[in-house]
């Protein structure tokens, strides 16, 4: 009897196989298995009793970094196969694989790395079946070399004997490599001229970060600009060369031990660090650790992470301590991720590059995570889990295509149930950002080999990403309102089914309402198939529009007065400059560039600057980080009232009860 098995997810670059190869060797059956352009296709003969156990194994046994969504079977008549064979890959067909997300190095790749009698003793692009690139080195599909940035490199014969030794873990490892055989190092100095070549090239980048230099080292989905987090002028350079005046930045250790030395850490927070995806942590710093002031200066918390690569774990056990690790860019451009980009874009920042010889065909931020109510919450979601699918309740009819929003953008393709997320995008601010939005669309169109049937966008007619939809889709456009997508969000992440009704509450800085006021309070009656707003905030007004962003003062000046009248012409109010104070009154009283709101954001952002915190803000949610931990440092709990009245939550009792 014939076992036909068909397996979709995330099953390719994971060692899959191979190991199918070993079930059906031990089991004594014959056939094949091979990749094609949804997965892996299995075809397998032997006794009925053994086709069955064959089966249950699959699903039980399979590679821990695999993820089957699906995995489709029938039995057929014998075709009479001799043995059993790993055959050449299929690519043809719809595309509808699971590309993996980059992989942490695994414990026994790092054991080799770390042994000086190890072919592959600190060889920086050590890999095998259970680590290393995936995502930002795959061309097409399906996964194999030739399709990936490996190709210009032809394997040595050790290396050629590992790739197809059925037993060894780089059995069919894609990006396998050695000293003699793969990419390499160079160091070059801040004007892009060679300095040097693989092992001397990381020795002279150690020294430099040790001096107090700043080297940007290109890693797995673009550059990091590095240097001695324990050196206080070496981080202050770097803000100022960055234009990054105070917003924390993540720092890279060597090991757990530094990190439990810096940081209070619990088992959720370990687990976090320690995961094959290698995010950024945020975890509560310990009072007097050595980590230099500035790096998260007036804040409690620090983003941690441990080396997830080989080269940043071979620099980091020479340099024996930690490093201030930040996305290589100017502040709102994308990170850089080649050379000639980064010789450009990093010139009068970095005073040296570690660059190497992989290309990098999409560029991909670090992660960053936090536990929350003992659950991890992504802050940014990126490297190490894009491109995996968010799994829907059911199926859609066509091919959609997610254009996001303006700020933190990522986009999304979806396909049957699954919905593919992009890596981290940003902020659509400047052309650059731009640029890497617009090539992300045709990156994952071309990558999943779809034409999309419907394609969504926010409601804001102000956005890049509504006016790209609106420019190259027209009447397969719809426009979703913003907090409902942040709802929708959290039950397709939270599998809720079809038929669920959710009251859901989206709280945040900026959203276009249907109404066309800026939304940001929003509780909702919601499903999958529409909304009703239920409660939000009594509306109040921005004076000065987006520049109260920017100066949370305004914010503080409008709330005063929107609760006190022209008495808060009278109030003392640190933050709130008294020249100004008389004019924007004038200018809220007659509408002029004052629009009405019912932010959340803003309304923290206000309280903020009204009890003396920040007048002004160089990143998101600045002001609202500050009181809260404001409020961390005090120990104290309480309430304040708010009137809650037909679908209006009045804020005028809770900015009466904090003055």
């Amino acid at each position: 009897m014939r076992l036909k098995i068909h397996i979709t997810g995330a099953v390719q670059g994971v060692g899959f196989r191979p190991f199918v190869y070993r079930l059906a060797e031990e089991a004594g059956l014959r056939g094949y298995v091979l990749n094609d352009t949804n997965g892996v296709l299995i075809e397998v003969e032997g006794e009925k009793q053994e086709l069955d156990r064959f089966l249950i194994r699959i699903d039980i046994e399979k590679p821990e970094i695999s993820k089957i969504y699906g995995m489709q079977h029938s039995f057929l008549e014998e075709a009479g196969y001799k043995d059993f064979k790993i055959r050449e890959s299929e690519g043809q067909g719809e595309r509808r694989v699971s590309i993996l997300p980059d992989i942490a190095i695994c414990d026994e790749c790092s054991k080799e790395i770390d042994d000086p009698d190890n072919r592959r003793f600190e060889y920086p692009f050590t890999n095998c079946t259970n680590c290393g690139p995936r995502f930002t080195i795959i061309e097409e599909i399906p996964y194999d070399r030739q399709n990936t940035s490996m190709k210009n490199f032809n394997m040595c014969p050790e290396c050629w004997t590992e790739y197809s030794h059925v037993l060894d873990r780089r059995f069919h490892a894609q990006p396998d490599a050695c000293h003699s055989c793969g990419p390499w190092v160079s160091l070059y100095d801040a004007k892009g001229n060679s300095m040097f070549d693989k092992e001397g090239a990381i020795e002279r980048a150690v020294d430099l970060i040790k001096e107090g230099d700043i080297v940007a080292v290109k890693g797995i989905g673009g550059y990091h600009l590095i240097c001695d987090a324990m050196n206080e002028d070496a981080v202050v350079r770097l803000r100022k060369r960055k234009q990054r005046e105070e917003k924390p930045m993540a720092v890279m250790f060597p090991d757990m031990e530094g990190i439990k030395a810096a940081a209070i850490i619990n088992d959720l927070e370990e687990r976090a660090i320690n995961s094959v995806e290698r995010p950024i942590v945020i975890v509560q710093k310990k009072e007097g650790n050595s980590i230099a002031r500035s790096v998260s200066e007036g804040n409690s918390t620090l983003g941690v992470f441990l080396p997830y690569t080989p080269l940043h774990r071979i620099l980091l056990s020479k340099l024996k301590g930690p490093v201030i690790a930040t996305s290589a860019n100017m502040t709102d451009e994308p990170i850089a991720s080649h050379e000639k980009d980064a010789f450009s874009r990093l010139e009068g920042i970095a005073d040296g590059f570690l660059a190497h010889n992989r290309e990098i065909f999409r560029r991909c931020d670090d992660s960053v995570v936090r536990i929350i109510a003992e659950r991890q919450v992504p802050v940014r979601r990126s490297r190490g889990f894009a491109p995996l699918p968010v799994i829907l309740p059911f199926k859609l009819k066509v091919p959609v295509l997610a254009l996001g929003s303006y700020m933190n953008n990522t986009i999304a393709v979806g396909i049957d149930d699954k919905v593919y997320l992009s890596q981290h995008i940003g902020d659509l601010d400047t052309p650059l950002a731009v640029d890497f939005y617009e090539e992300t669309i045709d990156d994952f169109l071309r990558l999943f080999d779809i034409k999309p049937g419907i394609v969504v966008s926010d409601l804001h007619p102000g956005y890049h990403s509504t006016k790209f939809g609106e420019r190259h889709f027209g009447k397969r456009l719809k426009k979703v309102q913003h907090h409902y997508a942040h709802i929708l969000s959290c039950m397709a992440e939270n599998d809720m089914p079809e038929d669920a009704e959710v009251i859901g509450m989206a709280f945040d800085g900026t959203g276009y309402g249907t109404d066309n006021t800026i939304w940001g309070s929003e509780v909702m009656i919601a499903s999958y198939r529409g909304f009703k707003r239920a409660f939000h905030l009594q509306p109040y007004k921005l004076p000065g529009g987006d520049m109260a962003v920017k100066e949370p003062w305004r914010t503080a000046l409008s709330l005063l007065y929107s609760t006190f009248g022209e008495k808060s012409l009278d109030m003392e109010c640190m933050a709130i400059p008294e020249k100004e104070k008389a004019f924007l009154i004038e200018m809220m009283k007659k509408d002029i560039n004052s629009p009405l709101t019912t932010s959340m954001g803003r309304l923290f952002d206000g309280v903020g600057a009204m009890i003396g915190l920040n007048q002004r803000v160089s990143y998101h949610a600045q002001a609202a980080i500050a009181l809260e931990q404001l409020a961390l440092r005090s120990g104290e709990g309480g309430s304040y009232p708010v009137v809650v009245k037909s679908s209006m939550i009045g804020h005028m009792p809770l900015i009466k009860g904090i003055v």
